[in-house]
């Protein structure tokens, strides 16, 4: 199980969000990946948060990866993300979200979210580092009550999370946050995929 990378994210309504701490773990990439699969986590990170309404938690499953994403709302207007590969467990990804939120909203104020390069919050690299273990956040939170209350989806695809008509393809080529290699790596990996799928 592996944890990729986590991100707290600044997610008001029908404006765009803006990642105001992450942390990433690329290590199981080769060197000359690591930059393209990093640009595609931060893409991915944001149009998941951009497609998720506010007091909602969903995990969407693209390729080998599934984030998981919690969009708490309220007054601070935080949501929360994590990649992982497909073992790592739901219930202990939504509970590392929740406490990640909770940590955040404690030790950072609101009025340091309108500059986010000056937001300083290392603890998001210890949550990643201690919960490539899924029982560390098990431990954390033994009663699930904001889980029960609130509906998790799960989409099998991206493209399930995407506005009608939408497509990942089209996003990722009008993308300014990808460069061309990235987009060249993000189709290569795409059809290699593709060619094994049994019908």
């Amino acid at each position: 199980m592996k944890v990729f990378s986590l991100a707290v994210v600044l997610a008001p309504p029908s404006k765009p969000c803006t990642v105001l701490s992450s942390a990433s773990d690329l290590s199981t990439f080769s060197f000359y990946q690591r930059g393209s699969v990093g640009e595609f986590m931060a893409f991915f990170t944001k149009t998941i948060v951009d497609r998720t309404p506010q007091g909602q938690r969903q995990s969407v499953q693209e390729n080998n990866y599934t984030a998981h994403v919690y969009n708490r709302g309220g007054a601070e207007q935080l949501a929360a993300v994590i990649v992982t590969d497909q073992e790592y467990p739901v219930r202990s990804a939504f509970s590392l979200l929740t406490k990640l939120i909770d940590d955040f909203i404690a030790k950072v104020p609101m009025s340091a979210y309108s500059t986010p390069a000056s937001i300083s919050f290392p603890e998001v690299n210890n949550y990643l580092q201690k919960y490539q273990d899924p029982r560390q956040a098990d431990a954390i939170m033994k009663v699930q009550q904001e889980l029960d209350e609130t509906k998790i989806i799960l989409h099998k695809t991206i493209e399930s999370v995407l506005q009608r008509g939408e497509k990942i393809n089209d996003l990722v080529d009008r993308s300014n946050a990808l460069s061309m290699q990235s987009k060249a790596f993000y189709k290569t990996a795409k059809k290699q995929n593709s060619c094994c799928v049994v019908m």
